[in-house]
């Protein structure tokens, strides 16, 4: 197919990079981390995070082609000891997503509806159905699903970041 046919259409979409603890040396690298991606400079303000005395804290909304949110995340793998969440907005062709990591429980990835709501699949949840012997076994994997524990963990350090800075950032096209 040539033309306006192709399927490959790069479509934009948008979400937020919250990196929520970060110690003060390793900021230059998230920078760079994320500049990586987007191909361009990044410069987050950079607050102190009062859950975590001696780290820091950032928001970045990005702009950039779907999928970008997911590559973010992966760039910060590199130190596993942040506290993160990047967000992507579903668009008419993608779902919307939120990828949040935390040292020593990992990565939890969730597919988000138009309304911020979690969505869980069909296929996660039969599966689900399918291995529970139990009710508790059922509500454990259920809130496993849901990412329970991670936003558990998250939220002290997302109540840090109110009325924080937050950084607009744009991939290079």
């Amino acid at each position: 197919m040539t033309g306006a046919g192709v399927a490959s259409v790069r479509q934009s979409t948008h979400g937020v990079v919250f990196v929520h603890c970060c110690p003060s040396a390793i900021a230059p690298h998230v920078e760079w981390a994320l500049a990586g991606v987007l191909g361009r400079p990044v410069r987050m303000q950079w607050t102190a995070q009062p859950v975590a005395p001696g780290h820091l804290r950032a928001e970045a909304s990005w702009t950039g082609v779907i999928g970008t949110g997911s590559r973010l995340a992966a760039s910060l793998r590199a130190w596993p000891m942040l506290v993160f969440e990047v967000t992507e907005d579903g668009t008419a062709i993608s779902d919307g997503e939120r990828l949040a990591y935390l040292p020593g429980r990992g990565f939890h990835r969730s597919m988000i509806a138009a309304n911020g709501d979690v969505v869980v699949g069909e296929e996660r949840l039969r599966g689900l159905l399918s291995r529970s012997r139990t009710a508790e076994e059922y509500a454990h994997g259920l809130a496993e699903l849901l990412g329970t524990c991670w936003d558990s963990e998250l939220e002290p350090y997302r109540q840090g970041g109110e009325g924080s800075p937050v950084t607009l950032l744009h991939q290079v096209g």
